[in-house]
């Protein structure tokens, strides 16, 4: 939840910390985009230490790193000490963000596993939907810093908790005893993959995809990728243990939660420019937050109903239906325009909204229940991974179709959105590949 806070109270303080640290456009952007690359670059490996040394002991240290670099930003006197810090902080986050999903397999019962991930699943949800109003008054009464220094008191507080969590022995001990440390080698090489792949998908709104730097940046994402993988082959400890690289429902669920989640963000990335543009619906920032309301609060309400489908119907048949969702509410926000009533947008994005949190429910089920308590820490960082990677990817689609983010006078919400229809629905088929029961513990795992 604080990492979700953190990024969306950002987006409304960055014009105010570009002015008083005198920074140019390209600098703020880094704020973000250097934040992006370390969480993208260090998820996975995050999960494999979280194997080995503890999920209390990471997200301990994590939560306490974020809680510092927050503090460090928010004195920073320069706009170089922000990169940097941001850097560090993004490193942080991805330290906590696998341990949470490790400590919920660990922690939860599986006849109680996905109640809990419903809940981790509205508390994002209400962090992501308050982040710009709080944010909004923070630098409206305080300045950009108080959006930093928020992060201090809860940080410190999470960490409280995390000393309190008493994790079961449920095997993991022996496993972490027998942990054989990967190379150096492979966590570079692992590292470089996903942040060259991160950084070439953050440039194709400026290059295109067809621009001589996306064009490199793919190229060295195949060759770090496949000398990462033939690494993998050959050495004793891989950071991706054989069991779960060959795990059916792990790399379904990391491909249904890639696919929708670059739907959304591509969706909110269109939807914001043809709600606030003078040639679209031209509202302020405060209406455009209101017309997308409703997809936040099916994102809260909808979770523990998720949940519940979940147990009741099975993997693939819920996640099925919340990518159908999807697909059908981004096509139907495609034919919305200036005459379009507020309440179809509304109802839109609230398909959207219930859809999304379905398919992050059911595959974060699937794919944390299905885990051994040794790989659960692993399992959580490609998860987190794919869903970083997801908006990136979405964002670039939409950004790709340069006539469909500035709209036409009367012109509808789309044509971006049929892509990003088609992104989202290429999520239908890893879901055919999800158990038809619900998530046992153990599952494709043996």
């Amino acid at each position: 939840m604080i990492v979700a806070l953190d990024g969306t109270v950002l987006l409304v303080a960055q014009p105010d910390l570009r002015r008083d640290l005198r920074a140019s456009v390209t600098q703020v952007q880094w704020t973000s985009t250097g934040y992006l690359l370390a969480v993208a670059a260090f998820l996975v490996i995050a999960g494999r230490l979280g194997d080995r040394y503890g999920h209390k002991r990471l997200l301990f240290v994590g939560v306490l790193g974020f809680g510092a670099t927050s503090a460090g930003i928010a004195l920073a006197p320069g706009i170089g000490w922000v990169i940097g810090l941001r850097i560090a902080q993004g490193v942080c986050g991805a330290l906590l963000q696998p341990a949470t999903l490790a400590l919920l397999r660990l922690v939860y019962p599986a006849e109680r596993l996905g109640k809990a991930i419903a809940l981790r699943t509205s508390a994002i949800g209400v962090a992501a939907g308050t982040g710009p109003v709080l944010g909004g008054v923070l630098v409206a009464q305080f300045g950009w810093r108080a959006v930093f220094l928020i992060n201090v008191p809860v940080a410190l507080a999470i960490a409280g908790l995390t000393l309190a969590v008493r994790v079961p022995d449920t095997g993991a001990e022996s496993a972490r005893a027998a942990f054989r440390p990967f190379g150096l080698g492979a966590a570079a090489l692992c590292a470089g993959t996903l942040a060259a792949l991160v950084h070439t998908l953050s440039g194709v709104p400026e290059y295109g995809w067809g621009g001589a730097p996306t064009l490199l940046g793919f190229l060295l994402v195949a060759v770090l990728g496949a000398a990462l993988v033939g690494f993998e082959r050959r050495t004793a400890q891989p950071i991706v243990p054989p069991a779960v690289a060959r795990s059916v429902p792990v790399m379904a669920s990391m491909g249904i939660l890639l696919a929708t989640a670059g739907g959304l963000f591509g969706a909110l990335f269109v939807a914001t420019f043809f709600l606030q543009d003078k040639d679209g619906l031209g509202l302020d920032p405060l209406a455009t937050g209101l017309r997308v309301l409703p997809l936040t609060a099916l994102m809260v309400l909808g979770a523990p109903v998720a949940g519940s489908m979940l147990r009741r119907y099975g993997a693939r048949r819920t996640a099925l239906t919340g990518q159908i969702l999807v697909v059908l509410a981004l096509l139907g926000l495609s034919q919305l325009g200036r005459d379009s009533p507020w309440p179809a947008t509304g109802i839109a994005f609230a398909a959207l909204g219930a859809g999304f949190t379905t398919v992050m429910v059911t595959a974060t089920g699937t794919v944390v229940g299905d885990a051994p308590p040794e790989y659960a820490g692993v399992v959580g960082g490609l998860k987190q991974t794919a869903m970083n990677i997801g908006p990136t990817l979405g964002i670039a689609v939409a950004a790709g179709l340069t006539p469909a983010i500035t709209p036409a006078p009367g012109a509808t919400m789309g044509p971006a959105l049929p892509a990003l229809a088609a992104l989202a629905a290429l999520g239908l088929l890893p879901a055919l590949l999800l158990p038809s029961g619900r998530p046992r513990g153990r599952g494709e795992f043996g």
